[in-house]
């Protein structure tokens, strides 16, 4: 029987920490393919920031192709000049919504905030936590929480 798959994907985090440490970009469909292989994946969602510009369209665009569901929210420009756009509290609803439908819940982020979602699913809900993230800028309590880390290497960036 195939393990049943969750996939949860931060994908500013995914963006800017495979940006800074490799000056490149995360391959989705050979993440994919590594992660599908042998399992069934029940749901998979993106959570990406809305900047309604014409090269994030086709971004989100092939993320639905390859079968993400897309969530978007809008980029909020504060008047001091910081930015906000934050999916942690929709990404931690989802992971706790969905959990009881699968075996493995797979999430690509560095950001240690994860940590207690992914203690709570591994220890609570007795469900294995599958972490992908950049190592030099994973969290050590997010990689420590999963049940298995994956670190994202030059093999599954876009060549």
């Amino acid at each position: 029987m195939s393990k049943k798959l969750l996939i949860l994907v931060d994908v500013q985090n995914v963006y800017y920490t495979t940006k800074q440490a490799y000056n490149g970009r995360f391959d989705y469909n050979k993440f994919w393919a590594e992660v599908s292989n042998g399992r069934e994946v029940v749901k998979a969602i993106a959570y990406a920031i809305d900047r309604g510009d014409k090269k994030q369209l086709e971004f989100q665009n092939i993320l639905r192709a390859i079968g993400f569901e897309v969530k978007l929210k809008p980029f909020i420009q504060r008047a001091d000049g910081s930015a906000k756009g934050d999916w942690d509290v929709g990404i931690t609803i989802d992971a706790l919504e969905y959990a009881n439908n699968v075996d493995t819940i797979v999430l690509l982020s560095g950001d240690g905030d994860f940590d207690l979602l992914v203690d709570n699913l591994r220890i609570k809900k007795n469900k294995r936590v599958e972490v992908y993230g950049v190592p030099q800028l994973t969290a050590n309590s997010l990689i420590s929480s999963a049940t298995e880390y994956f670190p994202i290497e030059h093999d599954l960036l876009l060549a």
